[in-house]
């Protein structure tokens, strides 16, 4: 493999590990603290469309404050998982890394996306679906032909 190539690849799983060490950190703030002023707007569109106020109603903050605690924690065990893998058998271009990736946001993207569209949270689908998916999706395309090869 030349140098060129070889930086590229290197470029792109350090993207993908970097991002994914940033998004659980973005997990751990949501689950302790998911109504700070970063995520004031995403609370404040649900609140919109479910509630047609400004604000979550109040009865409802507990529950929110708690789905968040899990949704938070879900979302930083995925990309603390997706950080390993990224760090160690993608960067040895062990195909299964790829894959995983791969069928793992796959599903999560075809998922979230259908239930967002479908309850008319478009926000969801376009901001943070398409955002995430995009950041995600980059590493793969752009090293796919890297994992054509055995790994050594």
């Amino acid at each position: 493999m030349n140098s060129k190539a070889s930086n590229s690849f290197l470029f792109w799983q350090k993207w993908l590990f970097y991002t994914s060490v940033l998004f659980a950190l973005f997990g751990v703030a949501f689950a302790v603290y998911g109504d700070n002023p970063l995520f004031r707007p995403y609370n404040q569109a649900l609140a919109r469309l479910f509630w047609h106020s400004s604000q979550i109603p109040a009865e409802i903050v507990p529950f929110r404050a708690f789905i968040w605690g899990p949704l938070g924690g879900t979302i930083a065990c995925s990309y603390i998982l997706l950080a390993y893998i990224a760090r160690y058998p993608f960067r040895r271009k062990e195909r299964w890394a790829r894959n995983a990736i791969l069928v793992a946001f796959g599903t999560w993207v075809i998922l979230d996306s259908a239930i967002s569209v479908y309850y008319g949270v478009y926000f969801q689908f376009y901001l943070i679906n398409a955002f995430s998916f995009l950041i995600k999706a980059l590493p793969l395309v752009f090293t796919w032909k890297d994992f054509r090869k055995p790994a050594g």
